[in-house]
C-alpha cells in the first residue's frame, strides 16, 4: 500500500487520477462480493482490505480530484486524451461520478458510455437513468457509495425535493439532491393527471395503471436521449433512437394510439377483441428499449413485468367468454423459442450470447389465430 498511498498523494498526476478512480471501483466491487459470498475463506482479508482502501481514499479526497492543465499541452501528453474524458472544471459531480465508468459489472449493462450533460443537474438525472436501467442490487449497491461521495462536496440526498410521474401508487424512483448540488429527484404520485396526450381521467381502475405506465414511456422519450424503440408496425428492421424527431413522433403516435384503442375496447361485448388491443399495447411498451437492453430484475425491467402481468386477467375473461386462449412470453435460448416468433432482431450487446435480450411481444393464440411473438435476442 505504500506505493498506492504515494501516487495517490502527487499533485496534478494523471497517473494518481486514473488509480483512484480504480480504487473506487475495486472497493465498490469487493463490497457487494463480500454481500453475496457469507462464508468465503477470504473474507477476513477482505474486509482488511476494503478497510484500508477506506483509508486509502479518504486521504486521496483531500487531494485534488481532477487534473488541470496551466500550460500548453506538449507533444509526449497527447497521449491522455486516449485514457481520460476531459473533466469539466466547474463540475463537482463528474469525478464522483467516473468510477461508475470503470466498474466492469456496471457496464455490462450500459456499454461503453460517456457522460453528455454540461451542467451537475443533468448529470444527476443522467446517472439515476443509467441505474434504472441495470439490476436493483447492483443500483442499491452504486446509490450508497455515491450518497456517501456526495456527502463529503456537501450535497445531500433529499426526498423532498422531486417532480412527479402520475401512477397508481406514491413512490421513489430516485431523490434528489440539495446543499451545494441541487436537483430535484423523481417520484411516483397517484395526485398528478396523467400526460394529457392520452385523454384520461383518474377511475380507479386498471386503465389507471395502463394509462400511469404509457405516462412515464412518455416522460422519459422527452427526457432521456438513450432511449430507443423497436416497434414492428413504426420500422421493422430495426433499433431506433428516439432522440431523432421524426422517430419519436411516430412512436409517440401508435403508443397513444395503441393506448386510446385498450381504452375504447375495454368494455367490449367480446373479451377477445379487448385482448388483441391489450396484446398491441403490451408490445408498444415493451418495444420501448435501451442498447443494452434494460435487466430483466432492473427498475424497468420489474416496471415492464409488472405491466406484463395484467394481461392475465385479461386472458382469464376472454377464456370465461369461451375463447380458447394461449399466451407465451418468450425467454430463454433463443433457439427455444424461435419457433414463436416473427422478425426478431439480433443484438451484438449486452446479454448472454445466444438468448432473447427481451421480449417485445408475447405469442399468443386466440382460437384458431395465432399472433406470433417477437423478441431482441444476442448473437452466438
Amino acid at each position: 500500500m505504500q506505493h498506492l498511498s504515494k501516487l495517490l498523494e502527487i499533485e496534478n498526476s494523471n497517473l494518481a487520477w486514473v488509480l483512484r478512480l480504480g480504487l473506487h471501483g475495486l472497493r465498490t466491487q469487493l463490497q457487494e462480493a463480500l454481500k453475496m459470498v457469507q462464508s468465503d475463506p477470504g473474507n477476513t482479508v477482505c474486509e482488511e482490505l476494503l478497510r484500508e482502501l477506506d483509508i486509502l481514499l479518504e486521504l486521496a479526497n483531500t487531494q485534488q480530484l481532477t487534473y488541470e492543465k496551466t500550460t500548453a499541452p506538449e507533444k509526449e501528453d497527447a497521449s491522455w486524451e486516449d485514457v481520460l474524458e476531459p473533466v469539466a472544471t466547474d463540475s463537482k459531480l463528474r469525478p464522483i461520478y467516473e468510477p461508475l465508468l470503470l466498474d466492469r459489472e456496471f457496464i455490462n449493462y450500459i456499454g461503453q458510455y460517456k457522460f453528455y450533460s454540461t451542467s451537475d443537474t443533468d448529470l444527476w438525472h443522467e446517472v439515476q437513468n443509467l441505474l434504472l436501467r441495470v439490476p436493483e442490487k447492483l443500483a442499491h449497491t452504486w446509490r450508497e457509495y455515491l450518497v456517501k461521495a456526495l456527502s463529503q462536496i456537501g450535497a445531500i440526498e433529499d426526498k423532498e425535493l422531486y417532480s412527479s410521474l402520475p401512477f397508481t401508487r406514491h413512490e421513489c424512483i430516485y431523490p434528489g439532491l440539495s446543499g451545494k448540488v441541487k436537483a430535484p429527484g423523481l417520484w411516483f404520485s397517484n395526485r398528478v393527471g396523467f400526460d394529457s396526450r392520452l385523454m384520461v381521467e383518474r377511475s380507479g381502475g386498471e386503465l389507471d395503471f395502463l394509462a400511469g405506465v404509457v405516462s412515464t414511456c412518455l416522460k422519459f422519450i422527452e427526457t432521456d436521449p438513450c432511449v430507443n424503440h423497436a416497434l414492428k408496425s413504426v420500422d421493422r428492421f430495426g433499433i431506433r433512437s428516439l432522440s431523432l424527431e421524426s422517430e419519436k413522433s411516430k412512436y409517440i403516435t401508435a403508443l397513444v394510439d395503441r393506448f386510446r384503442r385498450v381504452q375504447a375496447t375495454a368494455e367490449n361485448s367480446d373479451p377477445a377483441v379487448a385482448l388483441r388491443a391489450r396484446l398491441d399495447l403490451d408490445e408498444a411498451i415493451h418495444s420501448l428499449v435501451y442498447l443494452p437492453c434494460s435487466d430483466r430484475f432492473s427498475w424497468w425491467g420489474k416496471l415492464q413485468q409488472e405491466t406484463r402481468r395484467t394481461l392475465d386477467q385479461v386472458v382469464e375473461k376472454a377464456r370465461q367468454a369461451g375463447h380458447q386462449v394461449q399466451i407465451r412470453p418468450l425467454w430463454g435460448t433463443y433457439a427455444d423459442v424461435f419457433n414463436w416468433s416473427k422478425d426478431d432482431l439480433q443484438l451484438d450487446i449486452g446479454g448472454v450470447p445466444g438468448e432473447v435480450s427481451a421480449c417485445l411481444r408475447v405469442y399468443a393464440k386466440i382460437d384458431d389465430e395465432v399472433l406470433p411473438g417477437r423478441v431482441l435476442f444476442r448473437s452466438s
